[in-house]
């Protein structure tokens, strides 16, 4: 008999990588993919799934309980995988609410649809129950900032810098206390920075893609000097689904790319790519276009992830190094910019 399983999120940059994925790798599950379509949201990005059987969109939003608990008992979910939230920094900033609302509240409703759904009381799950699992994913920004030295591990304690970590480090905590109290079968990853096909306009190394060929300044904030550790979406999307089968209940496993860069580095790696994908018509370098503006309030210096746990218990290894991955980045962006 086919699983369904809940994927929240399922439209935005790193859903919409991991839903054709993983509906391809496991055509054993019905995947529903439940998002808001909000403005990071975009249909378009799941084009490769409307052919697919096992596969199907509901637009909605996690903070509507009522369609949460809809959703569980029409089509017994058997599992979740939890991508949906609020996610840029400079928005949580300006506007907080959202956060609080989405990924906080939200959370909660998933977690307490799930624990209904799955279970008759606190550590006793309804009998033909026991497989089903829900997978948070989370961020390393719930652990603050680093200085030049040193790794975010599992065991980091939490200091979240913005409302936007600080939203996604409560989620967390509801996670493990519906696995401590109720005995919910759940498992977290705390990822780095991500990036690849996909991503909104908005995040950095689009950003800087699409302001270079349109000529626009490249905006990099202070310095260029804050560093993060870079993911490529798709060994993330493979992190994932190596936890949500095989990883041990109630445990978190850092996603990291071992690819520490500054953001001056990322910015001038882009514009050497472009030099040679796609010269400037006037014969200068895309460098010239580089512009430094104010930092960004509370701006964490430094993040970066040790992925030896995963590594070692789970056996993941990331496929793409920065130097591969962004290469690949770029072409698909001029691939898009072009059509």
């Amino acid at each position: 008999m086919q699983k369904t399983i809940l994927v929240t999120g399922g439209a935005g940059f790193i859903g919409s990588n991991f839903v054709p994925y993983f509906c391809e790798a496991h055509p054993e599950y019905n995947v529903i993919n439940l998002d808001k379509l909000t403005y990071a949201g975009n249909l378009d990005n799941l084009r490769e799934c409307e052919s697919m059987s096992n596969y199907k969109f509901v637009n909605g939003d996690i903070c509507d309980a009522q369609l949460v608990e809809k959703l569980f008992s029409e089509n017994d979910i058997r599992g979740v995988i939890h991508f949906a939230a609020e996610s840029h920094v400079d928005n949580s900033i300006k506007g907080p609410r959202a956060f609080i609302n989405t990924n906080i509240i939200g959370t909660f409703n998933l977690l307490d649809a799930a624990r209904s759904h799955w279970m008759d009381a606190p550590g006793k799950v309804k009998p033909g129950y026991e497989d089903c699992r829900f997978h948070h994913i989370s961020t390393d920004e719930v652990y603050g900032a680093l200085g030049a030295d040193g790794f975010f591990v599992e065991t980091t304690p939490y200091a979240p810098n913005s409302p936007y970590s600080a939203s996604k480090a409560s989620s967390d905590f509801l996670v493990r206390a519906y696995h401590h109290t109720y005995g919910m079968n759940v498992t977290t990853s705390n990822c780095s920075n991500n990036y690849g096909p996909k991503q909104h306009h908005e995040k950095l190394i689009p950003l800087i893609i699409s302001n270079a060929l349109a000529g626009k300044p490249l905006p990099i904030y202070g310095k260029g000097e804050n560093v993060r550790d870079w993911l490529y979406v798709l060994d993330h999307c493979r992190a994932i689904d190596l936890i949500f089968h095989t990883g041990k209940s109630g445990e978190t496993y850092n996603i990291g790319g071992r690819n520490e860069r500054n953001n001056i580095t990322i910015v001038k790696t882009i514009c050497g790519i472009l030099d040679e994908k796609a010269p400037r018509a006037d014969g200068h370098k895309y460098e010239e276009q580089i512009t430094f503006v104010a930092d960004r309030a509370g701006h964490d210096f430094r993040y970066a992830i040790d992925a030896t746990k995963l590594e070692t218990l789970l056996g993941w290894k990331a496929q793409e190094t920065f130097d591969t991955g962004i290469v690949k980045t770029v072409e698909w962006y001029l691939e898009k910019l072009r059509k």
